[in-house]
């Protein structure tokens, strides 16, 4: 049986779980998986959880899908069994996965909605990437899709559909249009939010469940803080 009721042990927000599957909601400053900082990776804090909720001894099996930037917010996707992990990650290769994101830009972008094409070259020294719009060396085609949500005070709320997964993907097509995204310092922005954050949440999750075969469908709150509340107003 699926639970989609929130779970906030060791701060954890668990929005859908069921044996195979694990969907929670990532906070600002986390990290997915371990990396050089040595900064707890969410993936650990997830198995703790695991191991703590069914009371499992030994080590808890854990796939990682797919990743989100640091400073993003937002629905990440685990396996929980091996059988999944495969399933899911072909459903992402195959972009049988429908992935939206909500993004706060600091310009009114030139059309209210668009499909932006790019080639992406990442630059591994600034771990940045760069969008072209012609293709060039080491350069990978870059889809999305974007719409206007709503005009706010001082800033702009899109809505983004990818189709391709692209590092950084999101936050460098929208720089390119002259929409850099708030906070994104990286890509533009003119001073960063105080938590280091950036205002890109991976909002809404559409698949169908590689075992079950059931559609999944969930959605991750917003964080707590004034724009935010403002985008969904």
């Amino acid at each position: 049986m699926a639970s989609k009721t929130l779970s906030h042990k060791n701060n954890l927000q668990v929005l859908y779980e069921d044996n195979h599957i694990i969907i929670v909601n990532k906070r600002a400053g986390d990290i997915v998986q371990g990396d050089k900082t040595g900064d707890k990776p969410l993936s650990d804090v997830v198995k703790e959880y695991i191991k703590d909720k069914y009371n499992k001894p030994g080590n808890v099996y854990l796939g990682t899908v797919h990743r989100l930037d640091r400073p993003t917010t937002g629905l990440v996707v685990f396996a929980k069994t091996s059988k999944a992990l495969p399933r899911l990650n072909k459903l992402f290769v195959s972009k049988d996965i429908k992935k939206t994101y909500w993004a706060v830009v600091k310009k009114q972008p030139p059309k209210k909605a668009d499909t932006l094409i790019n080639w992406l070259k990442k630059n591994p020294k600034n771990n940045k990437s760069t969008a072209h719009n012609k293709e060039v060396k080491d350069s990978k085609k870059a889809i999305l899709h974007y719409e206007l949500l709503k005009a706010l005070d001082n800033y702009f709320l899109l809505e983004v559909n990818l189709e391709t997964g692209r590092h950084h993907q999101i936050r460098s097509q929208l720089s390119a249009i002259g929409c850099p995204i708030k906070g994104d310092l990286k890509y533009g922005f003119d001073r960063s939010n105080k938590d280091a954050s950036i205002h890109l949440h991976a909002k809404h999750i559409e698949f169908v469940h590689p075992v079950k075969q059931e559609p999944i469908s969930v959605s991750a709150p917003l964080p707590d803080d004034a724009i935010w509340k403002a985008c969904s107003e």
